[in-house]
């Protein structure tokens, strides 16, 4: 019987299965539990330790005869700082151990209650990494259980070897042995590159094509990538692709771009049928909230996340494996180990976003931002701003050779114009801003540096305040919270764009909107950067965007 604890539950199922055989066990209360399931799991060799600053040595000890991760589990207090020479000389030695602490709840840490410390990070520098797990209470509490365990695992043998920290809480009651066995446990794997030296990938490949629907999503890019023909072709063909406007031209073919309204559309039968069973990713940050909503509740048996960097980018809760390595270079190693089966997956999702009609609305900062995309220049780069504006952006087509860049790392509304302006300033080509009005006047002292020129157009959309707040519960104009969450204003750009040199247009309807949208949108030579400045009613495009979508439910 084991602890009916769920993060000693995962943490112990999971140790099993990254293949850990040694475990060192010191005495103590609070890490009974974990003690407990770690001593019946047959798997294991246990060795009792009672000084944990012996526990510690022994365990490189341990780890130097047979290469593996050794696992110390010690109780709370400074039965942990015990082990910190230990855990010094494993870190230079680069002797991979996995120190595991229970620990008090975070509630009675510094409350004069018995054997408590701050424990979280207390090796600070000294380990590869170190988490702290949440007492699990819910399934999303479970998952990041899960997800955090993977990562310290995988991080002991990750660009060299090294010692990792995870630190347990445990409440009352301790002693309660319930659960019968362990769970079935998601195990995260990572291949550092696809190389046979480092790891044997045919499992892989094997999985690649016995999948008969793979999706690769791409998620935001600001770079241009032309694979070669012998490429595209076997590529393109095996899977759907979905890119939105962030990921620029990165794919080996057209990508299937409308895909947020295109899932919105589909009814829960539809949801089903259409969902991937493997999933690829590579790239950033993807704005789609239809899609991460879709994919966790529809999750594929394999999600392979594919980056340089080899981190851990759990978006929709169902990662099976990372591989770190360049995802062109993965791209083009297995496009000649497909089997190419055929397969009509490709052409349903295609089939079926082509049936989602883009927009069709009254004047409204969603029209017009539809028509600046259909009339931009090409080659020329478009800025999006935070909030609405890179949502509304995704609703239309964007003419090729645009390249797309927005500020989507962190994601906040400060120093959107700022970014822009500065690619600008060392750009030879047309810069299109679109930008609402909270991002625009928060950073409005970007037009007081001098670098930017005559290639500089600005779009401002204003609606005197925060349009995408409207769509809160709530928010009704007798709200007395609305004025403060809305951030609502009447405040003008024009004196101040025009002392900094600008061209000022003003459209407050339709038809001052398309005579700007000339001026505005012209390849040729101004003399001036220009700012052009669209009012629209409050809270139209939120009524407006509800309609367009409700039609979908409908088609």
């Amino acid at each position: 019987m084991y602890s009916d604890k769920k993060s000693i539950l995962q943490l112990a199922a999971l140790l099993k299965a990254h293949g850990v055989k040694k475990v060192v066990l010191c005495p103590g209360s609070r890490n009974a539990a974990i003690v407990h399931t770690l001593a019946n799991i047959e798997e294991f060799t246990c060795y009792s330790v009672t000084d944990e600053r012996s526990a510690g040595f022994f365990a490189i000890g341990l780890s130097l005869q047979g290469g593996g991760p050794v696992v110390i589990c010690c109780t709370s207090g400074s039965a942990l700082l015990n082990l910190h020479p230990a855990i010094a000389e494993a870190y230079y030695q680069q002797i991979p151990l996995i120190v595991i602490s229970a620990d008090r709840p975070a509630a009675w840490i510094g409350q004069m209650d018995g054997q408590t410390l701050p424990q979280p990070n207390a090796f600070g520098k000294l380990v590869k990494m170190s988490v702290n797990l949440p007492e699990v209470q819910t399934q999303e509490d479970e998952w990041y259980c899960n997800r955090l365990i993977n990562e310290a695992i995988l991080e002991t043998a990750h660009h060299g070897k090294g010692p990792v920290h995870i630190n347990v809480p445990i409440s009352e009651p301790i002693y309660r042995f319930t659960a019968k066995e362990l769970p079935e446990v998601r195990v995260i794997t990572r291949y550092q590159g696809l190389n046979v030296y480092d790891r044997n990938y045919n499992d892989l490949i094997e999985k690649l094509n016995k999948a008969n629907k793979r999706m690769i999503i791409v998620g935001q890019m600001n770079l241009i990538y032309y694979f070669e023909k012998k490429y595209v072709k076997p590529l393109y063909k095996n899977f759907v692709w979905l890119c939105e406007h962030l990921g620029n031209q990165t794919i080996p073919g057209i990508p299937i771009k409308n895909f947020d309204v295109a899932v919105s559309a589909m009814d829960e039968v539809r949801q089903e049928q259409m969902a991937p069973d493997l999933l690829i990713t590579y790239g950033g940050h993807m704005v789609s909230k239809q899609m991460k909503k879709y994919l966790r509740n529809h999750p594929p048996r394999e999600h392979w996340h594919i980056a340089a960097d080899g981190k851990i980018a759990d978006l929709f809760g169902c990662l099976t494996t990372v591989i770190e390595m360049d995802p062109f270079e993965f791209l083009e190693k297995i496009a000649f180990l497909l089997d190419n089966k055929p397969t009509n997956y490709p052409l349903t999702w295609e089939n079926w976003c082509k049936t989602i009609p883009e927009p069709a609305l009254p004047y409204s900062q969603i029209s017009v931002t539809g028509d600046l995309l259909k009339a931009l220049p090409a080659p020329c780069a478009l800025h999006l701003a935070n909030s609405s504006t890179v949502r509304y952006a995704q609703l239309f087509n964007l003419p090729p050779h645009v390249e797309v860049c927005c500020n989507r790392g962190v994601n906040g509304i400060e120093g959107s114009l700022s970014s822009a302006i500065g690619y600008a300033t060392a750009s030879d080509k047309l810069n299109f801003v679109i930008i609402g009005d909270l991002s625009f006047f928060i950073d409005m002292n970007a037009l007081w540096m001098t670098h930017y020129h005559h290639n500089l157009r600005i779009l401002l959309l204003n609606n005197e305040g925060g349009e995408i707040f409207h769509t809160l519960p709530g928010m009704d104009k007798n709200s007395k919270s609305r004025p403060f969450i809305t951030a609502e204003h009447q405040t003008s750009a024009k004196g101040w764009a025009e002392e900094r040199g600008f061209e000022y247009l003003k459209a407050s309807n339709e038809e001052e909107w398309k005579e700007a949208l000339v001026v505005f949108a012209s390849s040729e030579d101004h003399p001036q950067p220009i700012l052009l400045e669209v009012y629209t009613d409050k809270g139209e495009d939120t009524r407006l965007l509800r309609e367009y979508y409700k039609s979908l439910k409908n088609k």
